[in-house]
């Protein structure tokens, strides 16, 4: 089979299950695709097929003989390189950890391993999760599936690439201010940011200890959930982790819209920042195809956007350079231009106003929590603008700072990403959807009821050789 690459999570597992698909022919065509492509892409910073083609000969060997773990079992994943794989390099896309190896696994890399994941490699992401598209690193930036011209946003940059192009099914990234949902939106791929705390970070290089998330990006949202049902749980090591067991994210996949109510946070994208003209209709499209599946749309408001952005912006810079201040001290020349500009900001942040904006954090997260006596769900845009040109650092610059993400980072709500058409341009347009603490499976429940009505996620790019 030539279209392989096309093949869903859940569309491949059931094939792998069935014994109908190879594990070993299904990880080949993905390597074939992976090395005819990514040479224009650059999705992969390390890209092993060596330890995918053991791993998947593994897998097959274990179903051949009865032994099949569960859907991900055979199926190939991708890891953003600030994810430890032990005997690996994580590098963080920097010349400062270029020659680091990981002794141990993070808790979401055993996990997928546990599951019979087949490991095809680290993902490139912007420097440390801070930088972006910089072209003065050791490798170069990855591009946009859907035009190589453009961005693919960040900084889970190649986990949102590989996802779209059909290097891997799956991907993992991490998000502070929108990192997975940043590339799900120029990608027109499905990303989830989970409640803080469902998913631990250990093993994971950090940004921002208090807004730091990691989860998964995928093309379907079914395949999203079954994916965050497999790396969630308590993991005592991480001190944010919250002790609750995974499970459950699929649960209410098919049961509709009917009668649930939606609140739609409009202000985030009319009036605090006036979203692209094309965005905004994209979300309102999509809101009228819910309420014509029986849900209830709904206007509500909370805090302006900007406070968020700023309460967010205060305590990122301040934890990043926290993490940083040695080596920016002893070899600041070693990081990319635009990593040390975005850096140096959380050295010249007072006690008083981290500690300001860390009690602000707690009004906000109340505030709008008290959405969710009325509604169930919250829709909002995830980025204001279609994916710009990547050798544009300007508008680069400027979009990245358009966006409704980083209030989430802030409250530790789940909020996931997904594509909600086209620009006349052919790049993906996308919204928003967020729940109550812990409320991952109603989010996928409205998100896979527009997404079965609408088959966005069925559209994908064709990649020139």
């Amino acid at each position: 089979m030539s279209d392989l690459h096309t093949l869903s999570l859940s569309e491949a597992s059931t094939l792998i299950r069935d014994r109908k698909l190879s594990p070993v022919e299904y990880t080949r065509a993905l390597v074939e695709h992976t090395e005819r492509h990514d040479g224009k892409l650059n999705a992969f910073l390390r890209f092993t097929p060596e330890i995918a083609l053991a791993d998947a000969q593994r897998a097959e060997t274990e179903i051949m003989a009865g032994g099949w773990r569960g859907p991900l079992h055979g199926v190939p994943y991708g890891l953003k390189d600030i994810v430890d794989y032990a005997g690996l390099p994580t590098t963080g896309h920097s010349a400062i950890l270029k020659d680091s190896t990981a002794a141990t696994d993070a808790f979401v890399t055993r996990k997928l391993r546990a599951a019979g994941g087949v490991f095809m490699g680290k993902l490139s992401t912007h420097e440390f999760a801070i930088g972006g598209p910089c072209f003065d690193l050791p490798w170069p930036p990855a591009r946009n599936p859907w035009n190589r011209d453009h961005f693919c946003g960040g900084s889970s940059s190649g986990s949102g690439s590989a996802t779209a192009a059909g290097f891997v099914p799956v991907a993992i990234g991490t998000d502070t201010g929108g990192s997975i949902r940043n590339p799900a939106s120029m990608c027109g791929v499905t990303g989830m940011k989970p409640t803080y705390g469902y998913v631990s970070r250990r093993g994971v290089f950090p940004l921002a200890y208090s807004l730091d998330h990691v989860g998964p990006l995928t093309r379907t949202v079914r395949d999203n959930a079954i994916v965050l049902d497999l790396i969630a749980g308590h993991d005592p090591h991480d001190p944010g982790s919250v002790p609750r067991t995974g499970g459950g994210c699929a649960s209410l996949l098919d049961r509709g819209v009917e009668g649930l109510r939606i609140g739609v946070v409009r202000h985030f994208y009319t009036r605090d920042l006036v979203a692209d003209a094309e965005m905004s209709a994209s979300i309102e499209q999509a809101l009228a195809q819910l309420e014509s599946l029986g849900a209830v749309v709904r206007e509500v408001e909370t805090l302006p956007l900007q406070q968020f952005a700023a309460c967010n912006r205060t305590l990122l810079v301040s934890e990043a350079y926290a993490v940083h201040e040695r080596w920016l001290r002893e070899r600041p020349q070693d990081y990319g231009d635009l990593t040390r500009e975005r850096l140096f900001p959380g050295a010249f942040v007072s006690a008083a106003e981290y500690v300001n904006a860390a009690r602000m954090r707690l009004k906000m997260a109340a505030a709008f929590n008290s959405l969710f006596d009325d509604v169930d769900v919250v829709v909002t845009a995830s980025a204001h603008d279609p994916a710009c040109r990547i050798d544009d650092p300007k508008q680069v610059e400027y979009t990245y700072a358009r966006q409704a993400r980083a209030p989430f980072n802030l409250t530790g709500n789940p909020a996931l990403a997904l594509p909600t058409g086209f620009s006349a341009g052919g790049l993906p347009l996308g919204m928003q959807i967020v729940g109550r603490p812990f409320g991952e499976a109603t989010i996928y429940r409205v998100a896979q009821a527009y997404e079965a009505a609408t088959g966005w996620t069925k559209r994908q790019p064709v990649l020139q050789a």
